[in-house]
């Protein structure tokens, strides 16, 4: 049997009780939710639109920026990080909800995006990129990218479940042959993403590198994740043995390096549009660096980069659970602030503002998200005990 190779110290399988329990939480959560997007909509629409979609974004982000990890996974041939691979593919799992989830986006359009107005054709910019920002073309690529990245997390999530059963190898390196393309396609398919969702509020702004950060922003978070529901799986009494410090000593690592990237790939881009110095590239900055947003700005300059950057760099820091959780959870915060950063100023130009909407949007799509990654541990392992290189995962040991 494919159990055998499991550490016999660790339990991998929820009880009923408890997967129950957390359902339930999860349902709860979503439908506080919904019910305030509702009185939300009912109240503000102008506000519910923009609240929304930092909401789908962020927890996107970290769908998003799990198919990636578990695709990275499966190529390397990576033996370190099968015992923590259950849990991203349970998070790639819930990709096919924001299928679903974006219906209230679609309704939005006109409410979240000016070139979807009739007076776009008279702008002397805007009526060149009509033939690709339109309502049409809009809701058929992103429905379209939704539906082909869910259907590579599905198959590769059927794989891993498969050989839970089988041990076999075939199943190895069928999720091999699915994670090559699929990573060229997640990057495609999440810049179009980046670009359609975000980068078009102001459609006269433009930036290659936008999609690269978008993606970092979501491995980033994804990692936050991760270390959060390890950790919160240990306090439950789950997986104490099988993740142990030298896994949480990686997780560290990916934590640490990935806030430099995005704080690399952040400054690339300001540091290019600050060069060339053209008026219709330097407004996106400049809206941000005006009253109150630029306090947000700085913020985010000290939260997502120096104050993580200094804290995790030390080798003692990245083996410590409880300072990984807290930066976990603060890194969490910053991403949302990032995403909050990008859209609103769209909204109030004018200054910072912040309404219970966005706690309800929050809810509402993390209560629904929850309840898909939930529903993937129901009488299932929480790792991939199939898996032939579990033992060798189980003896890693970080040099």
């Amino acid at each position: 049997m494919a159990h055998d190779h499991a550490h016999k110290a660790d339990n991998y399988f929820l009880p009923a009780a408890t997967w129950t329990s957390g359902r339930n939480a999860f349902a709860f959560v979503a439908l506080l939710g919904w019910a305030g997007l509702a009185a939300g909509f009912a109240l503000d629409r102008k506000e519910f639109f923009p609240a929304y979609l930092v909401g789908f974004l962020f927890f996107l982000t970290i769908a998003l920026g799990a198919t990636f990890f578990v695709m990275v996974q499966h190529l390397t041939g990576s033996a370190w990080s099968v015992t923590v691979r259950r849990l991203m593919e349970s998070l790639m799992r819930t990709l096919p909800v924001f299928i679903v989830l974006f219906i209230p986006l679609a309704f939005g359009i006109h409410d979240l995006y000016h070139w979807s107005h009739a007076d776009a054709a008279q702008d002397p910019i805007l009526s060149q990129k009509l033939s690709y920002l339109n309502d049409q073309w809009f809701l058929i690529r992103n429905f379209g990218v939704l539906l082909i990245l869910s259907s590579f997390a599905s198959r590769l999530w059927a794989h891993t479940r498969r050989q839970d059963q089988s041990g076999s190898l075939a199943h190895t390196f069928a999720a091999e042959k699915w994670s090559a393309p699929g990573i060229i396609v997640l990057f495609l398919g999440g810049s179009v993403l980046a670009f359609d969702l975000i980068m078009s509020l102001d459609p006269h702004w433009f930036s290659t590198m936008f999609g690269v950060i978008f993606l970092t922003g979501g491995a980033l978070a994804l990692m936050a994740t991760l270390i959060i529901a390890s950790l919160s799986l240990r306090r439950s009494g789950f997986l104490t043995h099988t993740i142990n410090e030298e896994h949480y000593h990686d997780l560290g690592k990916w934590l640490f390096a990935l806030t430099v990237f995005w704080a690399y790939t952040s400054f690339s881009q300001y540091m290019l549009i600050w060069y060339g110095n053209l008026p219709e590239e330097i407004v996106w900055f400049q809206h941000r660096l005006e009253g109150s947003w630029a306090i947000v700005s700085a913020v985010l300059l000290l939260g997502h980069f120096l104050i993580p950057f200094f804290s995790l760099m030390p080798r003692a820091m990245k083996r410590r659970r409880g300072v990984l959780g807290f930066f976990a959870g603060w890194l969490l915060l910053m991403h949302y602030m990032d995403l909050y950063w990008q859209v609103m100023p769209v909204f109030h130009p004018h200054g910072f503002s912040f309404s219970w909407i966005s706690i309800a949007a929050l809810a509402a799509v993390g209560g629904s998200m929850g309840l898909m990654f939930w529903h993937g541990f129901r009488e299932k392992p929480l790792i991939p005990v199939g898996d032939p290189r579990l033992k060798q995962a189980l003896a890693f040991h970080n040099l």
